[in-house]
């Protein structure tokens, strides 16, 4: 990847930010609600739902941090699993005719496919953990301004609800990747990529299940597609910004787990070799 672009991203996000923040506590209306008889109802939140635009795109991000450590620990264990196409030789007088062209064709762009898995094992990988870490973070901060969101809206900071439930274990799952990542040694990247196809295939109960409890519903009736014309602008707009964020972030993390993971490659060489003790 090019050096400018974490840069990029980096002052993308953060004059996004900024602009972000200046809009959501000076340009967006404060959220109230009124009965058929002109009051007040129980569900406005007035300055307390700003925290709405803030938990929103962390959560998201989350969603969208884990789906992505998901795919690629799927393709970093495909790449494991794939045998090298040099390896497997075939013999000059294995096909003929037609058939064989063909077969030769199919063969080829397997071998280009298998070729192409392999080469790539390590970069799936960084990306994985990469994202795993970023995840961990945004999760934190989705279930804190959530909970805060929560005590302002109902009164109650955690209520127990499966949805909830599922999410913090989601997190737990995700600050075990890490722990596992950093202690468990050879076999850490097959094991945490396991954990990270799980934290995957879990996201999609998460966001089926929004809207089934006391959470705001999602999707064409929801919150966000109802939100009015000057709350709808400031919040796409803060979902570029930590989208920016999140993309610096990552992009900052494969480089740094990539300069880890060749330091300790050449550390092993060096032991190998009895340059090092």
């Amino acid at each position: 990847m090019k050096k400018p672009t974490i840069p990029v991203f980096a002052v993308l996000a953060a004059a996004g930010i900024a602009a972000s923040i200046y809009s959501i506590f000076f340009r967006a209306p404060l959220q109230y609600g009124l009965t058929d008889d002109g009051k007040l109802n129980g569900s406005s939140l007035f300055f307390n739902q700003k925290i709405f635009y803030f938990h929103t795109a962390h959560a998201m991000l989350m969603i969208i941090a884990v789906v992505s450590a998901g795919v690629m620990s799927i393709l970093f264990l495909l790449s494991r699993m794939t045998p090298d196409p040099h390896a497997a030789g075939t013999g000059p007088g294995g096909m003929t005719g037609r058939t064989g062209m063909t077969g030769m064709t199919g063969m080829t762009s397997m071998t280009g496919v298998m070729a192409f898995l392999r080469s790539h094992s390590s970069m799936w990988d960084d990306i994985a953990s990469a994202s795993v870490d970023v995840a961990v973070a945004f999760g934190a901060i989705a279930l804190l301004s959530g909970s805060i969101w929560a005590k302002a809206a109902w009164d109650v900071w955690w209520n127990g609800e499966p949805r909830l439930t599922i999410t913090l274990l989601l997190w737990l799952v995700l600050v075990g990747y890490v722990v596992v990542r950093r202690f468990a040694g050879p076999s850490a990247d097959r094991i945490t990529a396991g954990m990270a196809i799980f934290g995957g295939v879990t996201c999609w109960f998460v966001y089926t299940m929004v809207g089934k409890d006391s959470h705001p519903a999602s999707g064409t009736g929801g919150v966000v597609a109802t939100l009015g014309p000057g709350m709808k602008g400031t919040f796409w707009l803060t979902i570029a910004s930590f989208a920016c964020w999140y993309i610096a972030l990552v992009m900052s993390r494969v480089q740094s787990t990539r300069a880890e993971r060749e330091l300790r490659e050449l550390r092993e060489r060096g032991l190998d070799l009895g340059v090092l003790q």
